[in-house]
């Protein structure tokens, strides 16, 4: 019978079922080199993982394929796959362990990062490349911050992250053929998503981004359900519930004060609208991801 593969939150530690960090950041030596410079197949249930290779070489492992990594690169990982690592004695560069419900999109949903999120990539880096350059510089930072803890690190964690992921999509995703319709509406979907930026705090419904996108309230919901699996109140809701969250870990304001901030007039309707949306109170959620941070 074949081994099962091990199922880790850091590759060879055993911990509780919760884990007890939303991003985590190492150096690829540091915990490679204790293990001759191989990481042995293993899984990681609720955690994405980002490998930037800065220097030397290695062969990444993929549900049974190996390929070849040669720095710069950067090596992502989705939850749920078997994979592993052989690294050269004089690689450098920074593993990113986050847990998958962290990021702007859930790997496997409908959206167009979701469903890159969904699979390993292997990005070479061209360091002529402005997007590529600001990538490695960012991964670069990222570690460089949470190894040093100073005042303000969750929040640049967070935007190193986001900002290097959304250029590591833009890399290695393939260019689409121009004019299409799935082309037309993945530009009205960037547009709904800016609208959504600018507009959300004032609770527009439905019908005003579908006028602004010059279409009707039916045909966007068509397009958002079909590239994200939601409607567009749903995708609408997403936002406020993104907002709160980070406004609930990473401000000192109270949970009145941070819906007011959101638009909303009443407190009790914000906390319902919260628990509704993730099963959990403002309160009782805020308690729950700070006591992670702490950690």
């Amino acid at each position: 019978m074949a081994k099962a593969v091990p199922t880790y939150e850091l590759y060879g530690e055993k911990t509780g079922k919760k884990p007890d960090f939303w991003l985590h950041s190492e150096t690829i030596p540091s915990r490679s080199s204790l293990h001759h410079w191989e990481i042995r197949p293993h899984r990681h249930d609720s955690f994405f993982q980002i490998l930037y290779i800065d220097s030397g070489s290695g062969e990444a492992l993929f549900e049974g394929s190996w390929h070849q990594m040669s720095a710069p690169a950067v090596v992502t990982v989705p939850p749920g796959l078997d994979h592993g690592f052989r690294f050269s004695k004089d690689v450098d560069g920074f593993v990113v362990t986050v847990l998958a419900s962290h990021l702007k999109a859930m790997p496997g949903d409908r959206s167009r990062l979701g469903e890159w999120l969904a699979s390993p990539h292997l990005t070479a880096l061209d360091m002529t490349n402005e997007d590529a350059a600001y990538v490695a510089g960012s991964l670069r930072r990222l570690g460089q911050e949470f190894a040093e803890r100073r005042a303000g690190r969750s929040d640049l964690l967070e935007a190193y992250l986001t900002a290097a992921l959304q250029l590591i999509v833009r890399l290695s995703s393939d260019q689409r053929e121009e004019g299409s319709a799935a082309d037309e509406n993945e530009r009205r979907m960037e547009t709904l998503n800016d609208l959504i930026q600018r507009h959300f705090r004032s609770h527009q419904p439905a019908a005003f981004y579908a006028a602004a996108l010059g279409i009707s309230p039916t045909h966007l919901n068509r397009i958002v359900r079909a590239k994200t699996g939601h409607g567009t109140h749903d995708l609408i809701a997403r936002k406020l519930i993104d907002e709160a969250k980070r406004e609930l870990v990473f401000t000192f304001g109270s949970v009145q004060e941070i819906g007011y901030r959101l638009g909303f007039a009443d407190p009790a309707y914000f906390s319902r609208f919260f628990h509704r949306q993730t099963r959990q109170t403002p309160r009782a959620w805020r308690m729950a991801e700070r006591a992670k941070l702490a950690a």
